[in-house]
C-alpha cells in the first residue's frame, strides 16, 4: 500500500493508492505441433520419453502470417468484451518478438482495439519475467496517479525464430498471448515486488543475428533462438530459492502463509526440482503447461488463469509468483486474487 501524505489547510489527508488483477484472458493460435509431430525431425527423439520429463505434449504455434500483434489483438479482444475500451488509460506490451523494430506494437495495438489516444502505450523487451516487471510497472503507473486502468499485454512467438530441426527447442516452447486488468482498487492486492538482474549470462539465451550487433542474417545457426540448457538450469536453482525467500520476507508473510504459487512454467523437470528445493507442499504448487508449451512471458497469467478456473485460487487467497529466464532476468511478488474473472 502506498500512503500520500497531503497539506490542506494544516491537515494532512490519507491518499491510499492500490491496485489489483481484476481480469486475465488468454489466446492461442489455432495450429498444434504435438511432441509426436516432431519425430523424426532429428535423430534419437522419442516423444513418450520427452514429454514425461518436460511435461509438455503439444503447444500451438502460429502460421506464417500470424505475428505478435495478432496475438495480442485476441487477447485484448476477449477482456474487452468485460470493460469499456475507453476506460483504458495505459497500455503495457511485453514481447521480445515484436512486429517491427519501430514502431512499438503497443502503439498499433491501441488503434486496432480503439483505445482512446489519450492512451499511453509501450513495449518492453523481457522474456520469462515480463508478467512481474509488468505488475511492477502497472502499480507503479497507478500508485503515481498516471493511470488508473492498466491493460498489461504479454505475447510471444519464439516458434518463429526457432530453427526447424532444433527439436529441443521446438518441444519446449509455445506460443501464446495473455491480457490483465490492473486498476486502482479499495483493497491493496498487489504485494512487494523483488527484482534481480544478472547479465553475465546473456548468451546462455539468445539469438545474435538480425539487430544492431550483427544485423544480417547469415544463414547460421545465430540466426536462430539459442539456449544453453545446463547453464540456464544451473542459473535458475542458485537464484530462484533465495528469491522466494526475499519476496516473503519483504512482504512480511511467513511461507505457511502463501497459499499458492505460481513459477514461470519453464519446463515440468526444472518446476519438480524447485519445488523441492523451495519446500512448497505439492497442492499449493502449480505445474500444467501439457498443451501449451513454455510460453515465456506469458506463462504466469495462463497459470493464474488455470488455477481460478480449477478452483485451486479463489477471492482473497495470497499467490506468490515467479518469473525467471532469459537475461538473466529474475522477479517476484505476492498477489492477493481479486479477480471477476
Amino acid at each position: 500500500m502506498i500512503v500520500v501524505l497531503i497539506e490542506k489547510n494544516k491537515q494532512r489527508i490519507r491518499i491510499l493508492s492500490v491496485a489489483s488483477i481484476t481480469y486475465i484472458d488468454t489466446y492461442f493460435p489455432d495450429a498444434i505441433v504435438s511432441n509426436h509431430d516432431l519425430e523424426g525431425i532429428a535423430d534419437g527423439f522419442d516423444a513418450e520419453k520427452i514429454g514425461k520429463k518436460i511435461g509438455v505434449q503439444k503447444r500451438h504455434v502460429v502460421m506464417a502470417n500470424e505475428t505478435v500483434l495478432d496475438l495480442a489483438e485476441g487477447a485484448c479482444k476477449k477482456l474487452l468484451k468485460r470493460i469499456e475500451p475507453s476506460t483504458i488509460d495505459y497500455l503495457l506490451l511485453c514481447t521480445q518478438t515484436p512486429d517491427y523494430f519501430l514502431p512499438t506494437t503497443a502503439c498499433i495495438l491501441q488503434h486496432r482495439l480503439g483505445l482512446p489516444t489519450t492512451c499511453g502505450a509501450l513495449d518492453f523487451n523481457l522474456g520469462c519475467s515480463g508478467y512481474i516487471y509488468g505488475l511492477s510497472l502497472a502499480k507503479g503507473l497507478i500508485a503515481s496517479g498516471q493511470a488508473k486502468r492498466v491493460l498489461l499485454v504479454t505475447s510471444e512467438i519464439y516458434s518463429k525464430h526457432i530453427k526447424t530441426d532444433d527439436v529441443a527447442n521446438r518441444s519446449i516452447f509455445g506460443d501464446a498471448a495473455t491480457a490483465t486488468l490492473i486498476e486502482k482498487s479499495d483493497e491493496d492486492c498487489l504485494g512487494e515486488f523483488v527484482l534481480g538482474t544478472d547479465g553475465s549470462g546473456a548468451e546462455n539465451l539468445i539469438i545474435k543475428n538480425g539487430a544492431g550487433r550483427h544485423p544480417q542474417k547469415d544463414g547460421s545457426d545465430d540466426d536462430y533462438l539459442y539456449m544453453n540448457g545446463p547453464e540456464i538450469f544451473n542459473f535458475t536453482i542458485q537464484a530462484v530459492p533465495p528469491l522466494v525467500h526475499n519476496i516473503t520476507e519483504k512482504n512480511g508473510l511467513a511461507g505457511d502463509t502463501i497459499d499458492y504459487y505460481v513459477f514461470h512454467q519453464a519446463n515440468e523437470y526444472m518446476l519438480k526440482y524447485l519445488r523441492k528445493k523451495c519446500e512448497i507442499p505439492m497442492h499449493k504448487f502449480h505445474m500444467n503447461m501439457t498443451n501449451f508449451g513454455n510460453t515465456v512471458s506469458s506463462t504466469i497469467p495462463i497459470g493464474l488463469k488455470q488455477a481460478w478456473e480449477k478452483k485451486s485460487i479463489s477471492k482473497g487467497n495470497k499467490v506468490l509468483l515467479v518469473g525467471f529466464g532469459v537475461g538473466y532476468s529474475y522477479g517476484g511478488t505476492v498477489i492477493t486474487i481479486n479477480c471477476k474473472g
